[in-house]
């Protein structure tokens, strides 16, 4: 196997994190708003089942929205980088939960036929991938 090294304008780097950046502020900002966001009810679903109803629904969203308003912050203004990848690494292992959940609203034909649910779902992959490509090497 070759190891090839490719080299990557900082330029680029840094349009890939803002433009995360903008669409995590974006998309956390909706859930302040009740009603705003097209994922606030499978948020609030998907974060009961994992916190086991510990966490009352009003106050999940909320959390959901300050945690993906400060990691779109973080990465837009670019501080604090790295502690935000972890937090987003940690969030997409979470979106990626109704899968298991509620495939009845993730799957019109599992495991290959996603409906529009799961399709939202899928389109993280990509944010996953542009965030390995941004974390900062090691000083």
């Amino acid at each position: 196997m070759i190891a090839a090294s490719v080299t990557v304008s900082k330029r680029y780097i840094n349009s890939l994190r803002i433009s995360i950046g903008i669409i995590y502020l974006w998309f956390g900002a909706l859930k302040f708003f009740h009603g705003y966001s097209p994922a606030e009810d499978l948020a609030i679903n998907t974060i009961n089942k994992l916190t086991f109803g510990l966490i009352p629904q009003p106050v999940n969203i909320i959390l959901l929205a300050v945690w993906e308003c400060a990691i779109g912050i973080a990465l837009i203004f670019g501080k604090g980088i790295r502690t935000a990848l972890v937090f987003l690494f940690i969030h997409m292992v979470c979106t990626f939960t109704p899968f298991l959940f509620f495939p009845s609203i993730s799957f019109k034909y599992a495991p290959y036929g996603f409906t529009l649910v799961g399709q939202y779902i899928m389109k993280n992959i990509i944010i996953i991938c542009a965030a390995i490509v941004i974390w900062p090497p090691k000083k």
